[in-house]
């Protein structure tokens, strides 16, 4: 689908003819071929947009290997976001280019239009420095870590941390989930799946509690809350009765955050545990 829209972007047949025939190209011909042109860059930028909710086949699997295959999963994801980040670039300024030449052209045509003050043609798509920066209206300040947040991300998180500071924390569990649908892969979630976490393991709710600290450490792995993380996985593991993984887990916060208070209490629960 990419290809062919690259494809229909950037060798349509209308442009090909009027560059072919500028003699004898109408003001109307021209005009035509621009909105086309337009067109089919928005149908390009819609290849950005999901279309489903593919899901990464972990069963059957321990703890660990679940870790390690969602970590695989997003080197995987990044590595295609990257591919496609800049061949999108690459249309993006070739688009650009043609609708320049396009506009030259269609001034020709005009009588009142001065080539002169036409000016850069601006880029397809917009300027994305600039509208991820401080002054665009539809995004907040970026948090000191560099990750963009969403208007309205910290006052939500505000409002589900004060649910759980309270007391109250059947609330925090629901305003926390809301966050996780809300804002999937923002700069906060991490932590919201954490605290998710802690105000299900305050409900009882341990197997619940597992999912989350394991989706606040998969989403996360060298996160602030990333140690806190794989130590609760790991004990709410042990809670459940998956003593072998429960050791594998609490094993795996001493191997990745040594100097951790984390690791000092996943030691002493392996001990309590008898693990090999």
């Amino acid at each position: 689908m990419l290809r062919a829209l690259l494809i229909a972007a950037l060798l349509l047949p209308g442009v090909a003819r009027a560059q072919s025939a500028p003699s004898t190209e109408t003001l109307a011909d021209v005009r035509q071929e621009l909105s086309i042109l337009y067109v089919e860059v928005q149908k390009l930028k819609r290849q950005l947009s999901t279309t489903g909710t593919p899901q990464v086949d972990l069963s059957g699997t321990s703890a660990l290997e679940r870790i390690d295959a969602m970590e695989r999963e997003l080197q995987r994801l990044t590595a295609r976001t990257e591919e496609i980040e800049f061949r999108v670039n690459q249309v993006v300024e070739d688009g650009t280019n043609r609708v320049g030449d396009l506009e030259f052209r269609l001034c020709e045509l005009e009588e009142d239009c001065d080539i002169s003050e036409l000016g850069d043609t601006p880029q397809l798509g917009g300027d994305m420095g600039e509208a991820l920066g401080p002054s665009a209206p539809q995004q907040a300040s970026p948090p000191s870590n560099g990750a963009q947040m969403a208007i309205g991300e910290q006052d939500d998180f505000d409002a589900a941390k004060a649910a759980f500071d309270s007391g109250d924390y059947s609330r925090a569990a629901d305003l926390f989930e809301t966050f996780t649908t809300s804002y999937t892969g923002g700069p906060l979630t991490a932590q919201a799946h954490y605290f998710r976490g802690e105000a299900l393991s305050q409900l009882d709710r341990t197997s619940d509690a597992a999912r989350a600290y394991l989706a606040a450490f998969s989403g996360s792995p060298q996160g602030e809350r990333a140690p806190q993380a794989l130590l609760q996985l790991g004990l709410s593991l042990s809670e459940l009765g998956q003593n072998a993984d429960a050791c594998v887990t609490l094993g795996e916060v001493t191997s990745r955050f040594p100097d951790s208070s984390a690791s000092v209490e996943a030691q002493a629960a392996r001990a309590d545990m008898t693990c090999q």
